[in-house]
């Protein structure tokens, strides 16, 4: 049983474990950010895409996806952290942990768009802009970043 600051990392590739995703998404973002259930679950949200789910004492509390975008790279994103675990690092081991799946999957590079607000999180972890343009995503504004899974071996 998981205690208090205990976390189980959850590479979620059954439906039930798919659905712990869900709900940390639904949570975070539909909730909080009153963002549609149509905007938050888009066309990359299928059988291919794989999910990372972190859990406290069984329940999902944080989350990311990723999916390909050709054999050499993938499109992470859709890190939501529910706002009573943050600051307790789950954002990074949610990252840390998709990345380590993606090179074993044998990608080697990495795009994120990222929200404007949360842009050093991601620089943190190597993760560097292609450039300074603003796009839009949904409600927020994004950058697009990178990083070269090869590089950071």
């Amino acid at each position: 049983m998981n205690g208090p600051g205990v976390f189980e990392v959850m590479r979620a590739s059954e439906e039930w474990q798919r659905a712990g995703a869900y709900s940390v998404r639904i949570e975070g973002m539909n909730r909080q950010h009153h963002i549609s259930l149509r905007e938050e679950f888009d066309e990359h949200d299928t059988d291919g895409t794989k999910y990372i789910v972190i859990l406290s004492d069984g329940y999902p509390v944080a989350t990311c996806r990723f999916y390909e975008t050709d054999k050499e790279c993938v499109v992470l994103g859709r890190l939501v952290v529910l706002p009573e675990y943050r600051g307790r690092g789950l954002a990074g081991l949610a990252l840390e942990s998709a990345e380590d799946w993606i090179r074993e999957l044998g990608y080697g590079n990495i795009i994120i768009d990222s929200r404007v607000e949360v842009v050093s999180l991601y620089e943190r972890y190597g993760y560097v802009r292609k450039d300074d343009s603003v796009r839009k995503s949904g409600t927020f504004d994004c950058i697009r970043m990178h990083k070269c899974l090869e590089q950071d071996r």
